[in-house]
């Protein structure tokens, strides 16, 4: 499953507005329809922070195959789970100053069935969740550091 951006390419890095330093607004992101998918998902993290993965968003029953840039807490795109700063929705790139690049991976799992509707999902829980029902997935992956 292709996933892409019109807010980044696959390997750049991730702009400003996406991030703690900026507006802090998810970025647009698009993929291939898969056939048997019901909804979809999305969990955005980076694996190099400091103190392991850390979350940077959770989102699911995704129905289409696009979401746009600043989706908020409350939208109707899907349903927000909770990030790793502790709150609900998008948390953009924000690694410790000095520290170098750090990958965000935007992964996206086509899944048979929605999920029945719960607040404060983590990631963790998501995977759960999800785990007999991944159709397919894909992810695209941004860059960002604060020097």
């Amino acid at each position: 499953m292709k996933v892409y951006s019109n807010s980044f390419k696959n390997g750049e890095r991730i702009p400003k507005k996406h991030t703690c330093d900026g507006d802090n607004v998810s970025p647009q992101i698009a993929w291939d329809g898969v056939s048997g998918a019901s909804s979809y998902a999305i969990i955005v993290e980076d694996p190099d922070a400091p103190s392991g993965t850390f979350i940077h968003w959770v989102i699911y029953n995704i129905l289409g195959t696009s979401i746009p840039e600043g989706v908020r807490p409350n939208s109707d795109v899907g349903i927000q789970g909770k990030n790793d700063f502790g709150r609900t929705g998008y948390g953009g790139p924000c690694p410790p100053h000095g520290d170098g690049n750090h990958r965000y991976f935007f992964k996206v799992y086509a899944l048979n069935s929605q999920l029945p509707a719960a607040s404060g999902v983590s990631a963790n829980r998501l995977k759960e969740l999800i785990q007999n029902k991944i159709v397919d997935s894909g992810e695209i992956m941004g860059l960002y550091s604060r020097d």
